[in-house]
């Protein structure tokens, strides 16, 4: 089982990002989904999440700017990013499969840069 992130980059303030997660090796239909990231020298911390009826929630940062979706068929998660601040400059990760407090799978990161 494997989680693709990408789609991370450099982008001034102010500008838009697409992440995309991309499953492979089971399907994640029935699960929810849901974006991390990690700043350099701080805790990884919640972004946003999708349940697998389309329910969504967000971190108060992300709420208003970020935007997570999902395509089942594709077994993809979406998060766009518009009005980029540079306190999003961070590494984001996507997960799988809540079970309790934690995420059963995880993907490797993508690094997403804002400049002022």
């Amino acid at each position: 089982v494997q989680l693709q992130a990408f789609g991370g980059g450099l982008v001034q303030a102010g500008g838009s990002l697409r992440l995309s997660c991309a499953a492979s090796g089971r399907s994640f239909s029935s699960d929810a989904m849901a974006w991390f990231r990690q700043a350099l020298g701080k805790e990884r911390e919640f972004v946003a999440a999708i349940r697998s009826g389309g329910s969504t929630y967000y971190a108060g940062s992300a709420k208003d700017r970020f935007t997570i979706s999902r395509d089942n068929a594709k077994n993809t998660v979406y998060l766009q990013m518009n009005s980029l601040k540079v306190e999003d400059t961070a590494v984001y990760y996507c997960a799988a499969h809540p079970s309790g407090t934690t995420w059963g799978f995880w993907g490797q990161g993508t690094q997403v840069t804002v400049s002022s």
